[in-house]
């Protein structure tokens, strides 16, 4: 963190090409800086279906271990089919809720980071699973 007293860094140099500024570093200009033709499109980087994407907010630490944390946000796709592992959001008893979704020996259950795999609540007929999380969004 950056306190009255310390230095800054080095503003971005306005010579610099692409969407961001300049950092300084070892190595060798990238070859492909010569190709570089435009800004970039988050959209068309992150989300394979605008229209079943969704970007929610995560409240709480159950995913935390996997590196989902209070206030991230993700990217949810309503269209993929969730698979045995995937980090899944689902209704359970009306609520939202991110979990993994784990199958193991004809059962499936949704596990969070927080507790073991022999106490993790079991997909019923009244769990719905929502979406597929595709992406992690968080500040550094």
């Amino acid at each position: 963190m950056f306190g009255m007293d310390q230095p800054q860094p080095p503003a971005p140099q306005p010579e610099s090409q692409g969407p961001v500024g300049a950092v300084e570093a070892m190595g060798f200009p990238s070859p492909a800086r010569d190709y570089y033709s435009g800004g970039i499109d988050l959209n068309r980087l992150l989300i394979r279906d605008r229209t079943s994407t969704f970007l929610m907010r995560v409240s709480g630490n159950a995913m935390a271990s996997s590196g989902i944390s209070h206030g991230d946000e993700v990217i949810v796709d309503r269209a993929l089919a969730p698979r045995d592992g995937s980090v899944v959001i689902a209704v359970q008893d009306g609520e939202l809720v991110i979990r993994r979704l784990v199958s193991s020996r004809g059962t499936t259950v949704l596990c969070s980071d927080e507790q073991p795999q022999e106490r993790a609540e079991a997909v019923t007929e009244e769990t719905t699973i929502w979406g597929v999380v595709t992406r992690c969004l968080h500040h550094v």
